[in-house]
C-alpha cells in the first residue's frame, strides 16, 4: 500500500503529519481499487498543501471528529462542566450567561487554534466595548483565557490569543449610605408593608448582606427578648446556601433598633409552621434539607424573598415616597459600617468581625478615607485636645 493510505476491514483511511501530530481520516465509501487511488492523490495533494503551507483541514475533512473537538464550543462545554462543579449556583449562572450570549455565539464553532489575537481585540473593542461595561468585558475575557488554558493541557503548543488583552477597571464606586436624617425618614414614612420595613430596620442597625437577613430563621435566633442571632445561610437567585465563608457564620447581640424589628417580627412570624427548604453546602454540591421558620416574608404573599422583590415590589416606592434619593438596599449595609465608623471609637476589628469581613484592610480599603457627614467634626476636636 502506498505511503499514507491503508486499508482496514473495507475501509480506506489516510494519514499524514500536520502539526506535529499524526493525523488519520477514514474516507466514504469501500475499499474499492477505485476509492484507494482516490486516496493516493488526496495524500499527494495533502502533502504538497501542508509543504505550501495551504493546507485546510475543514476543506478536506468537514466531518472529521478531530475538527469536532478542536472546535472554541467543545472546550466551552468542557469548561463550563468544570465550573459548574466548582462553583455556587449564583456564580456559575452569571458566567454561563456570559458564555451563551456573548462567547459561544461569536467563536463556539471557530477551531481554537485558528482564533486570532487581533481579530479578539477588534471583537472586544469594536462589538463589546460599545454595549458593555469594562467589568463585563474583563469577565468575558476572563471565560475565554480559562477556556485557552483547558485547550492547552490537550495541545501543548498552542498559543493562547488572549495573552496581552488587559481590559481596564474603572476605580470602585465609593459606599453611599443614608444619613440619620435619611433613615429618619426611610422608618417613619408609613406602609402596608411593615415586614419590609422590619427587614430594612433590622439591617440598617444590624450590617447584614441583605440575603443574610432575608435567609434568617427564628432557629438562628438565640434569644428575642436580647436580640441574640447567629447567620448561618443567605438566599441567592432564589436557592438557600450556606454563608459565604465559614467568618460569615457569626453570632449577633444585636442594636436596640435592631432588636426591637427583630420583636416585631416574632409577632408576626414566630409561631407560623416550619417549612422544609433545601440549602446548598460551601462545596456547591451537597444539599441538605432543613425545616425553618423564616423571620421575614413578603407582606403580600407571606412567602419568602426571591430575587430582586424586595428591591422591585417595596424599596423603590418607598423611598420615593419617603422623599429620599434612591440607593439600593445593599446601602444598608454600607450604612451600618459607616455609622459605626463615624463614632470614632468603635474599635475596626469589631465592626470587621461583625460584618463578616475577611480582613481589617477590607473594611480600611472600602471605608477608610470616608468621613461620614454625620461623624464628629475632627478638626474640632483637634483644636480642643491642643487648646487652641
Amino acid at each position: 500500500m502506498a505511503d499514507g493510505v491503508e486499508v482496514r476491514g473495507n475501509t480506506v483511511r489516510v494519514y499524514f503529519r500536520w502539526q506535529g501530530e499524526l493525523c488519520r481520516e477514514p474516507l466514504p465509501g469501500a475499499a474499492t481499487s477505485r476509492n484507494i487511488e482516490h486516496a493516493k492523490r488526496l495524500v499527494t495533494i495533502i502533502h504538497y498543501e501542508i509543504e505550501n503551507g495551504t493546507f485546510d483541514y475543514v476543506r478536506h475533512f468537514p466531518d472529521s471528529s478531530r475538527l469536532h473537538e478542536n472546535r472554541f464550543g467543545y472546550y466551552l462545554d468542557l469548561w463550563l462542566a468544570i465550573k459548574e462543579n466548582e462553583l455556587a449556583y449564583s456564580s456559575y449562572r452569571g458566567i454561563a450567561s456570559k458564555t451563551e450570549t456573548h462567547v459561544r455565539p461569536r467563536w463556539g464553532a471557530e477551531q481554537a487554534d485558528a482564533i486570532d489575537h487581533i481579530e479578539l481585540q477588534n471583537w472586544i473593542q469594536k462589538d463589546l466595548a460599545k454595549k458593555l461595561a469594562n467589568k463585563t468585558i474583563k469577565e468575558i475575557v476572563s471565560i475565554m483565557r480559562q477556556t485557552f488554558r483547558l485547550y492547552a493541557t490537550r495541545n501543548k503548543k498552542a498559543f493562547d490569543p488572549t495573552q496581552g488583552i488587559t481590559v481596564r477597571l474603572p476605580d470602585d464606586e465609593d459606599p453611599d449610605p443614608f444619613t440619620r436624617s435619611e433613615i429618619e425618614k426611610i422608618l417613619t414614612t408609613p406602609t402596608k408593608r411593615v415586614q419590609e420595613l422590619n427587614l430594612i430596620k433590622f439591617a440598617l442597625y444590624d450590617g447584614p448582606r441583605i440575603s443574610e437577613a432575608q435567609a434568617l430563621a427564628w432557629e438562628d435566633v438565640l434569644d428575642v427578648e436580647k436580640g441574640i442571632i447567629r447567620y448561618r445561610r443567605a438566599v441567592v437567585r432564589g436557592r438557600f446556601k450556606v454563608t459565604k465563608t465559614k467568618r460569615s457564620t457569626r453570632v449577633h447581640h444585636l442594636l436596640k433598633p435592631a432588636r426591637e424589628a427583630l420583636q416585631e417580627q416574632y409577632a408576626l412570624t414566630g409561631s407560623l409552621p416550619e417549612l422544609a427548604y433545601e440549602i446548598v453546602d460551601r462545596d456547591n454540591r451537597t444539599v441538605r434539607k432543613e425545616k425553618l421558620r423564616l423571620v421575614f416574608l413578603n407582606s403580600q404573599s407571606g412567602k419568602p424573598f426571591y430575587e430582586n422583590a424586595i428591591r422591585q415590589r417595596f424599596w423603590k416606592t418607598h423611598l420615593a415616597k419617603a422623599g429620599v434619593r434612591y440607593r439600593g438596599p445593599n446601602q444598608c449595609r454600607h450604612t451600618f459600617i459607616s455609622q459605626m465608623l463615624s463614632l470614632g471609637d468603635v474599635p475596626l476589628h469589631w465592626i470587621s468581625n461583625h460584618v463578616g469581613h475577611s480582613t481589617i484592610n477590607m473594611i480600611q480599603r472600602r471605608y477608610g478615607k470616608w468621613i461620614h457627614a454625620d461623624g464628629q467634626n475632627v478638626s474640632e476636636l483637634i483644636e480642643k485636645h491642643l487648646g487652641m
